[in-house]
């Protein structure tokens, strides 16, 4: 009867015949916790053939950003699956570091989470929480989801606390100010210097290479390494990259398929007009 379909819908989860997927398991975590080198990319166009193409280009991890880019639910998904296959981690940038938006990124089968705006010890908790089902957090129970395989995976709730990694973004001078108690949350897996925001902040708008933001970057890698965490860093330029690599960030992203995009069009268009003059 229908009503009988209805509601087995919802009856406790019971053995799948057939390929269930694998449990769950983050490798980016552990690289990052055995001390690894990652060298990332973002990607900010929203489109599923682009970020395919950086997971095919061999990249440790993507950021996948719902902060500035044209990202929700319903682009993120195709990204997704666009990159099941790809050695490359999927790392998603919430637009806010709210509870309900970071479970729903969990369902549809995000496990690594790079967090805005994070000023305080508490936000680095309620970060930590949100990705966590209780007693541990607070992230809401659904039985079948994209994430567990639409109730593939048994043993699913019985692992994924422990893989699902919580990256907190550094990006204000109270973040700075507060930086130790925020790396000492267990939880948080490692610290990003957003260097655009970073250095408004610090009065020096569209200066992230200004002297003294260069020094609170600095400053920000120490700290994370004395507190045992790893620390990242956005740097589009080589030579930025290089840098803060050598001053001991451990993952970098190195650049963006927008920026990739618009500097090689550039580049081609102005080589055949200019040969024209």
């Amino acid at each position: 009867m229908p009503g009988a379909l209805i509601a087995d819908a919802f009856l406790p989860q019971r053995k799948i015949q057939g390929n269930a997927m694998k449990s769950c398991h983050n490798r980016f975590r552990q690289s990052l916790q055995q001390g690894e080198t990652l060298i990332g990319c973002w990607s900010a166009l929203g489109n599923p053939i682009s970020t395919e193409v950086l997971g095919l280009a061999g990249f440790d991890w993507l950021v996948l950003d719902g902060e500035h880019a044209p990202n929700d639910i319903t682009t993120f998904v195709p990204q997704l699956m666009a990159l099941k296959g790809s050695d490359s981690a999927a790392v998603v940038r919430p637009p806010c570091n709210e509870p309900v938006i970071i479970k729903r990124l969990l369902d549809i089968g995000f496990h690594n989470f790079l967090i805005p705006f994070v000023e305080s010890e508490q936000q680095a908790l309620q970060a930590v929480a949100s990705t966590r089902y209780p007693p541990a957090g607070i992230r809401g129970v659904s039985v079948s989801h994209r994430s567990n395989g639409y109730g593939t995976v048994a043993d699913y709730f019985a692992t994924i606390n422990d893989n699902v990694s919580v990256l907190v973004q550094i990006e204000t001078q109270a973040g700075v100010d507060n930086l130790d108690a925020i790396a000492a949350v267990d939880g948080v897996d490692g610290i990003f210097v957003g260097p655009g925001d970073l250095s408004a902040a610090l009065g020096y708008l569209g200066q992230p290479n200004h002297p003294e933001v260069q020094a609170v970057i600095r400053h920000i890698f120490d700290r994370a390494k004395t507190a045992g965490k790893p620390s990242g860093i956005l740097a589009p330029a080589e030579a930025d990259a290089r840098r803060y690599l050598q001053w001991g960030a451990q993952f970098v992203a190195v650049g963006s398929d927008l920026g990739v995009l618009r500097n090689a069009t550039q580049a081609l268009c102005d080589r055949f007009k200019t040969s024209e003059k």
